[in-house]
């Protein structure tokens, strides 16, 4: 297996540089702001740059995802915005009543306003779509399993009362740690053209087996033989294996994981 280098693993192309920019000069056009991230590492899925540019803005925080995330994780991270006085709540955009919650809050947040407009920001892969189409009760967002799907910034009609902005996922540009690589790498914020998946497993294999033992996370061959990917002579397929390793993962097969803890100082 080869070690990550900057080169596979940083993604920061032409049009979220675009994005950008364009969220900046949207803002100046919206009440609230919805920021979706992945309930499964939530510091890692945040981008910095976005404090910067929504600014005072009031702000609901998604963790989207909530159906592969370890329940008991998600509370201590929920107990942990709210000690720090940030409205947070989890959901998977998959449910509509899950979506429901966050309609609720969304409420709260534009109540007595009359017709608002909200923005849905996040890096890829965190659920934005999701959230949208529940938010909308139609499939008005593309979604898929992969990071880069939407590429433009739209208005959705949600309501008579409400439109909501749909953006692309925006990744930091440059990616601070081999941890924080594989980690975004196997949650679906990077493409899987930029990155190993074989080394990629591994290394979660590896935080696997010392982080959620009972899980009793397979590593790549375990996995192979285990669903026939082995070729003549018993050599694994490691290639079609890995493929549909990061599909299980992504599908939640291999258990619900939360990568990080909320910071211990201010619990």
């Amino acid at each position: 297996m080869t070690e990550p280098t900057e080169q596979q693993i940083q993604w920061f192309p032409g049009h979220m540089v675009r994005a950008m920019r364009l969220l900046e000069e949207r803002l100046a056009l919206v009440d609230v702001v919805i920021e979706v991230l992945d309930a499964r590492l939530p510091l890692m899925s945040s981008n910095p740059e976005l404090d910067r540019i929504v600014g005072t803005r009031p702000r609901l925080v998604i963790l989207g995802r909530d159906d592969l995330a370890d329940p008991f994780a998600t509370r201590r991270w929920l107990a942990w915005y709210a000690a720090q006085n940030r409205p947070a709540i989890a959901v998977d955009g998959r449910i509509q009543p899950s979506v429901n919650r966050a309609r609720a809050e969304l409420d709260r947040f534009v109540a007595g306003r009359g017709p608002s407009r909200a923005i849905v920001i996040g890096i890829p892969n965190t659920g934005k779509s999701s959230l949208i189409n529940g938010l909308a009760k139609r499939t008005a967002a593309k979604t898929e399993n992969k990071a880069g799907v939407t590429r433009q910034l739209r208005w959705i009609r949600a309501n008579a009362q409400l439109e909501v902005m749909d953006t692309p996922g925006i990744l930091v540009p440059k990616i601070p740690t081999a941890e924080a690589q594989w980690m975004l790498a196997l949650t679906g914020a990077l493409p899987r053209e930029r990155y190993d998946p074989e080394d990629v497993i591994g290394r979660f294999h590896a935080w696997a087996a010392v982080h959620v033992p009972k899980l009793d996370v397979p590593d790549l061959e375990r996995f192979a033989r285990a669903r026939g990917f082995v070729r003549r002579g018993d050599e694994i397929d490691a290639h079609n294996a890995a493929g549909a390793y990061m599909r299980a993962f992504g599908e939640g097969k291999l258990g619900r994981i939360t990568f990080e803890e909320p910071p211990e100082a201010a619990v």
